[in-house]
């Protein structure tokens, strides 16, 4: 039996979670579907990968699974009015930088406008409490200094999916600064904020263009991993530290509606230095126990994608009392587990693979470690 988190808010709370069909979608949503929620899914109709998590972890079964496009405002609004969520986490995006550059109108109007119709259907909401809005760390004006980012720190982005990001911040700050809680204009009791995590990482991330991805698909296959950029540092942390930190701010928001904890926070690694790429490909092929890589830098992506990039923590550490729960090497570890139960499955040609077990596990796992370490947010009792 795992011990209380979150204050136990959740449980009995209808929450709708946007973009569940993604990578970090579905993990908070089997999270949330643990803690006793009523969970809400709205995502396209497609799902983001194949195979995807979500499917692999059959959730359509566990929540109420709607399909819609969150560049559509009608459909966004009435899914709110019919459902009343109490709190949401808004999720949906184009997350994939280099897609940006392939389809940067439509990374625009989901990122940023699809924000803004969150924004605008809560501020129509009588049911609404709490808002969290998910963005990212490449929000950050980057000058590849080697401190972390603070949230105070200039916002940028010269890449489409960076800029629609950091858009999407002056959505969130503006609709805060004018309707939400200790806004100007205000007549709501919604309590809104941003959070922006760092490289998230883990088991059933299958997105192309994505370092860890990549390595485990490369590895199931036998194959030889192709690395862009080896020495590329990047504030990598497990999708559970993130969604710990998303978590524990709805909790605070809906617990504290006068707008304290309304502003944006960074949720990030263990370590504050950062890790370099070809040190997360060698860690992964030593705990997986085979593999290679090999160099497939060029000119094009080193202009592409920045070279450091790391997070400060200290707002969420101070106000919130969050800090992270795994090093490096337990977030790889718990990876390279997912990865390995499911290429057993496949290998068992097993028609009916279930990775809601593995997720599970993992979830309860983290816990029971947050609690060793005596992170607040999860009771002693």
């Amino acid at each position: 039996m795992n011990p209380p988190v979150f204050n136990n808010l959740y449980n009995e709370k209808t929450v709708l979670v946007t973009g569940h069909t993604g990578f970090k979608g579905s993990w908070i949503s089997i999270w949330l579907e643990k803690l006793g929620a009523k969970v809400i899914g709205f995502s396209l109709e497609e799902y983001p990968t194949n195979p995807s998590n979500f499917e692999l972890c059959h959730l359509s079964d566990r929540l109420v699974d709607i399909r819609g496009d969150i560049r559509e405002y009608e459909k966004v609004s009435q899914v709110i009015k019919k459902y009343q969520p109490e709190i949401v986490f808004h999720l949906a995006a184009q997350p994939i930088l280099l897609h940006s550059y392939e389809t940067p109108k439509w990374t625009f109007e989901t990122n940023t406008m699809g924000t803004l119709n969150i924004l605008e259907a809560v501020h129509q909401s009588d049911s609404v409490s709490a808002l969290v809005c998910i963005t990212t760390d490449k929000v950050y004006k980057n000058q590849e200094w080697a401190r972390g980012y603070a949230e105070d720190d200039r916002l940028g982005g010269d890449d489409p999916y960076s800029a629609s990001k950091a858009a999407a911040e002056l959505l969130i700050h503006s609709y805060r600064a004018s309707f939400f809680a200790g806004g100007k204009y205000h007549n709501k009791r919604v309590a809104a904020a941003s959070a922006r995590a760092g490289n998230v990482i883990g088991g059933g991330d299958f997105a192309e263009y994505r370092l860890v991805p990549d390595c485990c698909k490369a590895l199931m296959n036998g194959e030889r991993i192709d690395v862009r950029n080896p020495h590329s540092t990047r504030p990598w942390q497990h999708v559970l530290e993130s969604l710990s930190g998303y978590l524990l701010l709805g909790e605070k928001l809906y617990s504290e509606p006068d707008g304290r904890y309304a502003k944006s926070w960074n949720f990030g690694p263990l370590e504050k230095h950062g890790i370099p790429v070809e040190t997360v490909v060698k860690s992964i092929i030593e705990i997986w126990g085979s593999g290679e890589y090999q160099d497939l830098r060029t000119e094009n992506t080193k202009k592409l994608e920045s070279n450091l990039l790391m997070l400060d923590l200290s707002l969420a550490e101070q106000t919130l009392n969050w800090r992270p729960t795994y090093n490096f090497r337990d977030s790889i570890s718990e990876i390279v587990t997912w990865f390995k139960e499911y290429q057993s499955q496949c290998k068992n040609d097993d028609k009916h693979i279930n990775m809601y077990d593995v997720c599970s596990s993992q979830i309860e796992t983290y816990i029971r470690a947050a609690q060793i370490q005596g992170q607040e947010w999860v009771s002693s009792d």
